[in-house]
């Protein structure tokens, strides 16, 4: 099976934003801290196929990413940092140190992946204790008003007695949109198992599809052009051919470093060139037009 990568299209606000932050005359957008999670499942179809990833594709009416297949994610709550809250597992302290920032930012990345992956995907990484998970329940209305920011993902914790599980995450990598770009995140991936006893949403209201798909599957679908992907979406699925199994992948996460991603331009002539430094397999190339 051929994984190699298929040239990424240019969009096509690409060459006047980039000539202008070129010619000093676009100031970058300060990115967004984010956090996404990479659900994965073990043996639902096949086994010994691997793991499979839960996916959404993204309404074409969104503003970001379009059309395009994604992990369950979203910004970071600023409330999340500096609020007390219930927590087992690795403490902040310990997340600052894996994710390169300070103890209050590291909280609200390690509570932003949790909360999005509820919102968005309906799985609770929490339970009322360092032991055990949140009793299976009817968490619609939950998850609509944090996502209408009726509450916080800490008031939420409090109000059913239970506490974030970061022990089930495991950090993989970080990525931040160029600078070019007019909405910019600066994003943590995790990984995660879905918990036993639990099942993904099967309709999201930001997607049109939702999908369990293994990273070769789905890299498959990338590179026939079925699934549109972003460069972080496809790159961390091509690391994670090699797992064959959920537990296997968030043990190889333990040893991966975790250091910004970002995709730079240049400019010769006409000639325009985006490079991700360490994949160069991304790096998309095109004259501007005329």
């Amino acid at each position: 099976m051929d994984h190699r990568a298929r040239p990424l299209p240019m969009p096509p606000s690409w060459p006047a934003r980039i000539r202008a932050l070129a010619a000093g005359e676009l100031a970058p957008v300060e990115p967004k801290p984010s956090a996404t999670v990479v659900l994965l499942r073990d043996g639902h179809l096949d086994e010994g196929a691997g793991p499979q990833a839960y996916l959404l594709r993204r309404r074409t009416s969104m503003a970001f990413a379009g059309g395009m297949y994604a992990y369950p994610g979203g910004g970071v709550d600023p409330r999340d940092a500096e609020a007390e809250i219930g927590w087992a597992g690795p403490t902040p302290a310990e997340w600052a140190k894996r994710l390169g920032v300070d103890e209050h930012a590291a909280q609200a990345v390690v509570c932003a992946a949790v909360r999005e992956t509820f919102e968005e995907a309906g799985v609770l990484l929490a339970g009322p204790d360092a032991a055990s998970m949140a009793e299976p329940r009817d968490w619609t209305a939950d998850r609509a008003a944090l996502e209408a920011h009726e509450f916080s993902f800490a008031e939420f914790l409090a109000r059913h007695g239970l506490v974030v599980r970061s022990d089930l995450l495991a950090a993989w990598a970080r990525w931040t949109t160029p600078a070019f770009e007019e909405r910019r995140f600066d994003t943590w991936f995790f990984v995660a198992a879905l918990p036993a006893g639990q099942d993904a949403a099967v309709q999201v209201g930001e997607a049109d599809r939702v999908a369990w798909l293994s990273p070769a599957e789905a890299v498959e679908g990338y590179q026939a052009g079925r699934f549109g992907m972003l460069p972080p979406t496809v790159t961390v699925l091509r690391e994670l051919l090699t797992a064959r199994t959920a537990a296997e992948a968030l043990a190889a996460a333990e040893h991966r470093t975790i250091s910004p991603v970002l995709g730079t331009a240049e400019v010769a002539g006409d000639r325009m060139t985006v490079r991700w430094s360490g994949y160069e397999e991304l790096t998309i190339e095109g004259d501007f037009p005329a």
